[in-house]
């Protein structure tokens, strides 16, 4: 799997836009989850359990819908809510 193909399955899967820095074209693990992370998860507690493991050491981001990136203590549900255009 490719960083742009992972970066894309966490987004239709767990809603939840990452960046992975890497400008290679390294591969890396797939993404086998079904089920969307728990959206009282936080950042850190979902990157270390979902996509640390799948990653070479490269740095993974999270995003929020302003593009900014937020503190690992923040929830997933209100990442997710960040993208909603009702928040614009």
């Amino acid at each position: 799997m490719t960083v742009q193909e992972l970066e894309d399955e966490v987004w239709e899967q767990d809603r939840i836009r990452i960046v992975i820095r890497d400008a290679s074209t390294a591969k890396v693990k797939t993404y086998c989850h079904k089920n969307a992370a728990q959206a009282s998860w936080r950042i850190t507690q979902f990157l270390q359990k979902r996509i640390v493991p799948l990653l070479n050491g490269q740095e993974v981001v999270v995003l929020e819908g302003n593009g900014e990136q937020p503190h690992g203590g923040r929830s997933l549900s209100s990442i997710r809510a960040s993208y909603s255009p009702a928040n614009d």
